[in-house]
């Protein structure tokens, strides 16, 4: 089942919002449970933002998981508006390697579900959360679900399906080489001189910047250093890791609701794919907005109309 129009509702705005971020990092062993797998994932604890209303124990949480180069950061605002439309907790998580989350040199999905996974058990929230994942996150939050299907109320994947991809890593790879050259061969000083080397690969200014926001800065005269693991990253995109889909129909369906927003110039979730994301989620329903790959950042208010539609009439059936 799919659908590709929806009607935003009006929803009531409530009281302010509080942020709060995690407290000390510790890392433990978690073992995989579903998808016929039992090896054991060194996991780490998930670095996050928070943002709360009041009658947020009796609505589902939204956890929001950013993709590849992103951070909790790029959906604060996001998460702010929906905290005060849908009247409940929002979470905006830095994955493993990203962010201000730990790093760690295993980055597949069934690690990157394992940590959102103990995450969720340490919140003990008393609904199930709703999954929101971007690109890589999305692939992330489906893999929750096929691992631990008790776990999540609804999967939202935003531009991205249960499906392996051929090259789609290969831009990828090109960032963290003319990154891995800035910093550790060139060692500039000058955050501009990055930027120029960055759009020798890639000429949009704006996924530059997107790019950078993982640059630190030193002072003056200082070579600038990275946040994230270029290393660990680059070798898991280069494997394929980031865009291959590890699971295949054999390892169990989520049926459960799932929805897939789509870019309309993006090439991630084509019509084709349709009878493979069945496969794994038969519960889905399909939404189109014109814009690119950057879904939410691209097109922010449309984004939350059709994710609003989607909960809030998902709750009530």
């Amino acid at each position: 089942m799919f659908k590709l129009a929806c009607t935003a509702r009006a929803s009531a705005i409530y009281g302010p919002i509080q942020k709060r971020l995690s407290g000390p990092i510790v890392r433990h062993l978690s073992y995989t449970r579903g998808c016929q797998n039992s090896t054991p994932i060194e996991t780490v604890d998930l670095v996050y933002d928070e943002f709360e209303t009041p009658n947020s124990k009796s609505k589902s949480p939204l956890v929001i998981l950013h993709g590849l180069f992103g951070s909790k950061a790029n959906n604060r605002t996001v998460a702010k508006q929906l905290c005060e439309r849908l009247d409940r907790n929002v979470y905006c998580l830095d994955l493993r390697n990203f962010g201000s989350s730990p790093h760690i040199k295993r980055l597949d999905y069934p690690s990157l579900a394992a940590d959102v996974e103990n995450w969720v058990a340490q919140r003990k929230f008393e609904q199930k959360p709703i999954l929101i994942g971007h690109s890589m996150g999305a692939k992330t939050a489906m893999a929750v679900a096929l691992r631990k299907p008790d776990l999540p109320k609804m999967i939202v994947s935003v531009d991205n399906a249960p499906i392996t991809f051929g090259n789609t890593d290969s831009k990828f790879n090109k960032y963290i080489n003319q990154l891995r050259l800035s910093l550790e061969k060139y060692k500039y000083t000058n955050i501009k001189d990055v930027d120029a080397k960055l759009a020798e690969v890639e000429p949009n200014k704006t996924v530059r910047q997107f790019v950078l926001m993982n640059m630190k800065r030193g002072k003056k005269d200082e070579p600038v250093t990275s946040k994230i693991p270029l290393d660990i990253i680059g070798d898991a995109t280069s494997k394929g890791f980031i865009a291959s889909w590890p699971y295949s129909p054999d390892d169990g369906r989520w049926t459960g609701p799932v929805l897939f927003i789509r870019g309309t110039e993006s090439h991630y979730i084509p019509d084709d794919v349709f009878p493979e994301i069945a496969q794994f989620f038969p519960n889905f329903e399909i939404r189109d907005i014109k814009c690119g790959h950057w879904v939410i950042s691209e097109k922010p208010k449309e984004f939350m109309d059709v994710l609003c539609e989607y909960v809030e009439r998902v709750e009530d059936e």
